[in-house]
């Protein structure tokens, strides 16, 4: 009897189990369905995203390698390249997850608005040194000058140095370094001497009414066409420039290559010099004219 009700405990158990182990076989084959059949649904949304993954990515390679060759071929400076190129491919692999997660029907807008919230926190905080990264940037694809470049800008002449991201450095001609913002650069008046092969000098030499206009000028004359660092294409010139109160003012207008203006200018100047004295024409002092008003006291 006891053998019996043990036996009859033991099939009951057995059968809730079984019953149990059935409904859960159930449950987890109906839950199987519904996730293969969303994966399913859900594949061409997966390729297509990978596909553009891919795409991308060989894409992006492509472009940094077109890039990185274009500003060697302009002669860059090696680590302003490397910035460039690093800058070029972040935000190309940015964009491309952007567009990776928005095919997998990811929403973006909440992500595109936490980066342009970074972004114009970033740009707040560095405003100054992005205007003059902006102004590198102007500077490197306008190339209104280069380095070894003779410029004027900022009341500063002097020779270009070095390109960098933010500043630009430049080297006087008494040797002294100058660094000036690229972003006031870019927006300022720059005036390039090495740009053209050749340069006119502009000389003023003011002569007494007493002396001889005609030998003043076949003595300049002279000199420049004697001199083998004047071109002779354009010609030389010189004319009377204006005639003031007290000397006559001629204008002397030699042209020479870039390397040997300085040495033009000086030479014509010191040249001139010696050789009105030694014809007794007089070089005229500077007299600055003061208008003078007379009050009643």
């Amino acid at each position: 009897m006891y053998f019996c009700k043990a036996n009859t405990n033991l099939l009951f158990r057995e059968g809730f189990l079984l019953k149990k182990m059935a409904t859960d076989i159930n449950m987890a084959t109906h839950y199987a369905n519904i996730y293969f059949k969303e994966f399913l649904a859900y594949t061409p949304k997966l390729i297509s995203a990978l596909v553009v993954l891919f795409i991308g990515l060989y894409a992006i390679r492509l472009i940094n390698r077109f890039i990185r060759r274009i500003m060697i071929k302009r002669d860059l400076d090696p680590t302003l390249t490397k910035f460039l190129a690093d800058i070029l491919l972040w935000g190309l692999r940015i964009l491309l997850f952007v567009t990776f997660i928005a095919k997998l029907g990811i929403e973006t807008s909440s992500f595109v608005a936490i980066l342009g919230a970074m972004g114009l926190a970033i740009g707040l905080s560095l405003q100054g040194s992005l205007s003059n990264f902006a102004g590198g940037m102007l500077i490197i694809l306008f190339k209104p000058f280069k380095v070894g470049h003779t410029i004027e800008a900022q009341g500063v002449i002097a020779t270009v140095s070095e390109i960098q991201i933010f500043v630009t450095k430049l080297i006087t001609a008494n040797n002294q370094t100058v660094f000036i913002p690229n972003g006031i650069l870019s927006n300022g008046t720059i005036t390039n001497y090495s740009l053209q092969k050749s340069r006119r000098a502009d000389l003023t030499f003011s002569i007494s009414y007493d002396s001889d206009i005609k030998k003043a000028k076949d003595l300049i004359m002279e000199i420049l066409n004697n001199n083998p660092k004047v071109l002779q294409t354009p010609k030389p010139d010189v004319f009377v420039k204006n005639l003031t109160d007290s000397a006559i003012q001629l204008a002397v207008r030699p042209w020479a290559n870039n390397e040997d203006f300085g040495a033009v200018f000086t030479d014509t100047l010191e040249n001139c010099k010696n050789a009105f004295d030694a014809a007794g024409i007089i070089i005229q002092p500077f007299v600055k004219e003061v208008s003078q008003s007379n009050s009643a006291t």
